[in-house]
């Protein structure tokens, strides 16, 4: 599908490959190369190069395409990566004498001009080392909910993010995939997983009609993986490389932004990840009506870099060993995808213990570990019902402010509405909260029954005074959603109901514990 070059593109790379192309101190040019751009990375800067291609999905056969899309680049990277876009510099001379930011003759070409950073930065790098932090999984899940709230949702009256509009990208990966394939078990599964997208769609199209409606199609990243990050000196994760040459590859839903991650923390064997990237980022943005759409989404994700890994596998102009293993990254993307239209069984867990007890600590230890599981915690949605966010200071006395009986009542309603909701999508869900009262307890024991899935109920047991000695920390800290603390504990174990036998409650004291509540609840789902 290349279309007429006007001009040698592979002569200007190989004049851009000399260090004295360039108008800083340059002693070398390491050249990179994807299936749409060429990136030279040159001293303190990187030059990114499109390559004049029509893919269907994209057009960058004309200069002013090129220049147009050099231009929306830098405006839509300036949100997330301010620092790090620079400038578009047009490229004048010849494709054998180029001249870089010279505008003053024939231009042949646009690139944009990018800070350097080691390519040790990127995330992916330090996953594949062993280095990526859960804090740094928290931080960015964070700034994507930020960013999501923060960016513009489409106007209703165009036609981005209707049903049919979502729908047609993800035929379109099986159009543009199928030819570039040869293996039989490839092409079956394949089809497997384009007839699973085509069912998904019928069920979910009212869903996706109602979140068009509901404003959360966005302008947002839309190619949100692990290689377009870097981690900054500062500790920071600093997201680059959003689409710029689709609108419908980037005016999309948050959910289908969010998914790509996901995806691909999975793909990398980083499930645990996957979901604590997933459970923060619903925790602070409060998006758990869209969690319905995840599969949905993280199939459509799998299925966009098979395809990508397919064009490159095909493009001779990319070397063998990095075509070859394009080809099986195709392959390993395929069967992710089919993977991911088989979702794990539901089931639903509560918690029960004072505060310090460790409910927070052993659902979060839990949600890493079961594929889709959702964690909802009372501490959090207390607050949402609030106006406020996860982490801010309610400063309620004691039964009073957020702490009424009737906020309690209110706090447990909304668990119990987005457990029904969570669980009718087909997600595991994990409910964090002091569930003090048989009273508080039973309505969600009936919840699983009536959705017809396991109920597990997990008594979180501490001794008072080592129970006394978490809450001063963790309130002295500051830095988690709870907000108890000692005089809230004594109350708590003065008026505490623990569960009797009849509840069959699945006692854990610590992280000791966790091996043996996985394998029970695993028995149980």
């Amino acid at each position: 599908m290349q279309a007429h070059q006007p001009y040698d593109q592979a002569a200007l790379i190989a004049a851009l490959l000399q260090p004295a192309r360039y108008p800083q101190p340059v002693t070398k040019v390491d050249h990179l190369q994807t299936h749409i751009s060429h990136v030279l990375l040159a001293g303190d800067y990187a030059y990114k190069v499109k390559k004049p291609l029509n893919l269907g999905f994209l057009d960058f056969t004309s200069l002013a395409r090129r220049k147009y899309y050099c231009e929306e680049e830098l405006r839509l990277n300036g949100r997330l990566a301010p620092d790090l876009y620079l400038d578009c510099i047009p490229i004048s001379g010849s494709a054998a004498e180029p001249r870089l930011g010279d505008p003053s003759g024939p231009v042949i070409d646009y690139a944009v001009r990018m800070r350097r950073f080691p390519q040790t930065a990127l995330l992916d790098q330090w996953l594949a080392a062993g280095k990526l932090e859960l804090r740094h999984l928290d931080a960015l899940a964070r700034r994507l909910a930020k960013f999501h709230r923060a960016i513009p949702a489409a106007d209703p009256a165009t036609s981005l993010g209707t049903p049919e509009r979502v729908q047609q990208p993800m035929l379109d990966n099986f159009s543009h995939t199928r030819p570039l394939l040869v293996d039989p078990a490839e092409l079956a599964t394949l089809a497997d997983v384009e007839r699973w997208t085509l069912n998904a769609f019928s069920r979910l199209r009212p869903l996706l009609a109602e979140r068009k409606a509901g404003g959360w199609i966005r302008e947002g990243h839309g190619d949100l993986h692990l290689g377009n990050m870097v981690l900054t000196e500062s500790g920071q994760v600093m997201i680059f490389d959003c689409i710029e040459f689709n609108d419908d590859f980037r005016w999309i839903d948050v959910m289908n932004d969010l998914a790509f991650l996901t995806m691909d923390l999975r793909s990398r064997q980083a499930t645990p990840f996957a979901q604590r990237v997933l459970n923060a980022y619903l925790e602070y943005s409060g998006d758990f009506a869209g969690a319905a759409l995840l599969d949905y989404y993280q199939v459509y994700r799998a299925m966009v870099r098979a395809k990508i890994n397919a064009i490159q596998a095909s493009q001779e102009s990319i070397p063998e060993a990095a075509r070859t293993a394009a080809r099986e990254q195709c392959r390993a993307y395929l069967h992710l995808a089919l993977t991911l239209t088989r979702p794990a069984a539901p089931f639903l867990l509560i918690t029960h213990g004072v505060s310090g007890s460790g409910k927070s600590r052993r659902t979060g230890q839990l949600l890493e570990i079961f594929p889709g599981a959702i964690r909802i915690r009372s501490d959090v949605e207390r607050k949402r019902l609030f106006g406020l966010g996860p982490l801010d200071d309610s400063r309620s006395a004691l039964g009073q402010g957020l702490y009424t009986p009737d906020a309690s009542a209110r706090t447990y309603q909304r668990l119990y509405e987005l457990a029904d909701r969570l669980l009718d999508a087909g997600h595991p869900v994990l409910v964090d909260a002091t569930f003090q009262k048989r009273d508080h307890r039973q309505p969600f024991r009936e919840l699983a029954a009536r959705h017809g899935v396991p109920f597990i109920l997990l008594d979180c047991i501490g001794e008072p005074a080592t129970l006394r000695e978490r809450v001063a920390v963790r309130r002295a800290r500051g830095d988690d959603a709870a907000e108890a603390d000692v005089a809230v504990l004594e109350r708590q174990l003065q008026y505490d109901e623990p569960p009797g036998a009849d509840e069959q409650p699945l006692k854990t004291h610590g992280d000791g514990d966790l091996a043996r509540l996985q394998a029970a609840i695993a028995a149980m789902a």
